[in-house]
């Protein structure tokens, strides 16, 4: 006769995948590793990566099932299928990054080839054609396979690499997650929206870096200048002013002058995401709370979104008016 824990042992696990590409996981995953662990929910649509800084910065990064190229979710059979999500918890990311590293990717090679490319009908994007993306295997030259599996709560997660008759096992461990809450953003009070080429705005804040500046500030108006980016520091202070000519900015929804000032160490932790991006969607919602949603080719085609929330500080009395103005995630609603 068979025990409870025979049975526990063969119930099949609760989340499997595998995919071809380790790469293309360690790049979106690369994107959100400004902190050394990371918050896990498994859903039967994909997984959610959370990392959070002092609850002022979070990156989310969702490997949808579709980057797979097998995918499997199996509740408990006493559980509702349809409504049962496992409790999240954390891993160490870093680990994990080092881990999908041993199929051979050397970060110092990056390739980005998909810079200026743009889609076709995706929630309001035109189309204009594009390159072959950063995460080919054509270009990387990588056939390994990565298999994730998690087989119950509280239990390790494993990934198995396999490559050229090379089995790799690695079981990180998993423990309790330190935060719960996302940082809230008000989509039914957004004061405004801009989409942009990410390449543009890498490029605006690596700009702004010569002054090796502290703070960020933000101005978006209805009149020009329409959209600048300020930064204050120690060796002075400088701008980058952006016209509201649709080459530059694709969607520009201002109803009114806004500024918000954010710590400028924390908006460059977004530049992995910012340089292999194909385009940025940037909103302020009435409190300030700033999200920055990058959409990201990927194999096949597709597309993956790795989104960015940050707190605004708070001005305190005295300060002038532009610090005092204020200005899984929608995608580029």
């Amino acid at each position: 006769m068979a025990s409870a824990n025979d049975n526990a042992d063969n119930a099949a696990p609760l989340f499997t995948a595998v995919s071809g590409s380790a790469r293309q996981l360690f790049q979106l995953l690369r994107c959100i590793n400004f902190v050394s662990k990371s918050h896990v929910q498994i859903t039967k649509e994909g997984l959610r990566f959370t990392t959070e800084e002092s609850q002022v910065m979070q990156g989310i990064a969702f490997l949808d099932k579709a980057l797979f190229t097998a995918y499997t979710y199996s509740p408990p059979a006493h559980e509702d299928t349809e409504d049962f999500e496992p409790a999240p918890f954390q891993i160490s990311l870093s680990s994990l990054l080092e881990t999908l590293q041993i199929l051979g990717i050397n970060e110092s090679k990056d390739r980005w080839s998909n810079r200026d490319s743009n889609y076709n009908g995706i929630n309001g994007f035109s189309s204009r054609g594009g390159p072959t993306g950063a995460f080919d295997n054509r270009i990387l030259g990588m056939n390994g396979i990565c298999r994730l599996s998690y087989a119950a709560a509280g239990e390790p997660l494993c990934i198995i690499l396999e490559e050229t008759g090379v089995t790799t096992t690695c079981n990180l461990v998993t423990y309790e997650p330190e935060f719960q809450e996302e940082i809230p953003l008000q989509k039914d009070a957004i004061a405004q929206k801009i989409i942009m080429r990410a390449s543009w705005l890498h490029d605006a804040i690596n700009e702004l870096s010569s002054t090796s500046p502290t703070r960020l500030t933000i101005v978006s108006s209805p009149t020009a200048p329409y959209f600048t980016l300020s930064s204050s520091g120690p060796l002075g202070s400088a701008t980058v002013e952006f016209s509201k000519d649709p080459q530059l900015l694709e969607t520009f929804q201002v109803p009114r002058r806004t500024v918000n000032t954010y710590k400028y160490s924390l908006i460059k932790g977004a530049s992995r995401a910012m340089a292999i991006a194909s385009k940025v969607s940037i909103r302020n919602d009435e409190q300030g709370v700033l999200s920055l949603q990058f959409m990201i080719e990927v194999e096949g085609g597709g597309f993956s979104f790795v989104d960015f929330r940050f707190v605004p500080f708070i001005p305190e009395e005295g300060e002038g008016e532009e610090e005092s103005e204020v200005g899984e995630a929608e995608r580029f609603e």
